[in-house]
C-alpha cells in the first residue's frame, strides 16, 4: 500500500501529472478523493496496447479495428532480439533494480515493448500511443525507460526509443547511451526534488489553464470553472 505522506513510487504519469498542476496532482493522485473516470479515449487506449500485445507476444490477429497497425507492429516484430511485451520495471531510491511491487520499490514504469539485442548490446523500447496527433509528443517518458533499462540490464550500452503515434503513423524517435545517465538522473531528480518540496511543505498551488473549466475534477479549486 502506497503511503499518502510520500511521493514515492513515483513515475512518469505522476511527474507530468504534478508539473500540470499540483493542486490536481494533491488531490487526485495522494489523497485521492476524485476517482479517475475511464474516458471513452482511454478504453480505445487499453485496447489498442492489449491487441498489440497479443500480436507481438502471441503472434494473436489484430481485431478487424486495429488491423491498421500491422504493419508497424510487423515492422518491430521484425527485430531481432527477445521481446518484452508490457514489461514492468522498479528502481530503488539508490537507482538499483527492483520489482515492481517490492516494498523498496522508489520508481515504476511500464515499458510496452523492449526488445534486447544482448549480442549488439542494445535494446529498443517503444510505447504505443493512440492520440490523433504527435504535435505534442513527450519524449520524457523515453528518457526515464531508457534508464531504467540500463538499471536492469547492465549489458546494454544503447537504448533506441520511440513513441509510435498509431492513429497518424508518427514515429518519435530518440537515442539513449550509458553515458547519457548522469544528465538524465540531474533533470529527473529535479522534478522528483520539486514534488517532495510541495510534500514536505504541504504547498500544492493550483495551474490555472484552459483545462480548469469542465475537466478538471477538484470543483474546491478556486480556479475551477465549475465553481464560477
Amino acid at each position: 500500500m502506497e503511503n499518502v505522506n510520500s511521493i514515492a513510487p513515483w513515475s512518469f504519469s505522476k511527474a507530468k501529472a504534478f508539473e500540470t498542476c499540483p493542486k490536481q496532482f494533491y488531490h487526485v493522485k495522494i489523497l485521492k478523493e476524485h476517482p479517475e473516470i475511464e474516458t471513452d479515449a482511454m478504453r480505445y487506449g487499453s485496447l489498442m496496447h492489449e491487441a498489440a500485445e497479443k500480436y507481438i507476444r502471441d503472434k494473436e490477429p489484430l481485431p478487424e479495428g486495429f488491423k491498421y497497425m500491422q504493419n508497424a507492429l510487423d515492422a518491430l516484430a521484425s527485430f531481432k532480439g527477445e521481446k518484452l511485451c508490457e514489461f514492468k520495471m522498479g528502481l530503488t531510491d539508490r537507482l538499483e533494480p527492483c520489482g515492481f511491487f517490492a516494498d523498496n520499490v522508489w520508481w515504476r514504469g511500464i515499458a510496452d515493448l523492449v526488445i534486447l539485442d544482448t549480442e549488439k548490446h542494445r535494446a529498443r523500447v517503444v510505447d504505443y500511443k493512440s492520440g490523433k496527433s504527435a504535435r505534442y509528443a513527450d519524449k520524457g517518458q523515453l528518457e526515464l525507460m531508457a534508464l531504467a533499462i540500463f538499471a536492469h540490464f547492465p549489458v546494454v550500452q544503447e537504448v533506441k526509443a520511440g513513441l509510435m503515434f498509431v492513429v497518424c503513423n508518427q514515429l518519435i524517435k530518440d537515442k539513449y547511451t550509458r553515458r547519457d545517465q548522469s544528465w538524465l538522473w540531474d533533470k529527473w531528480m529535479g522534478t522528483y526534488t520539486r514534488m517532495t518540496s510541495a510534500m514536505e511543505n504541504e504547498v500544492w498551488n493550483a495551474n490555472p489553464s484552459g483545462l480548469c473549466r469542465n475537466h478538471c475534477p477538484v470543483t474546491e479549486c478556486v480556479h475551477n470553472g465549475r465553481t464560477c
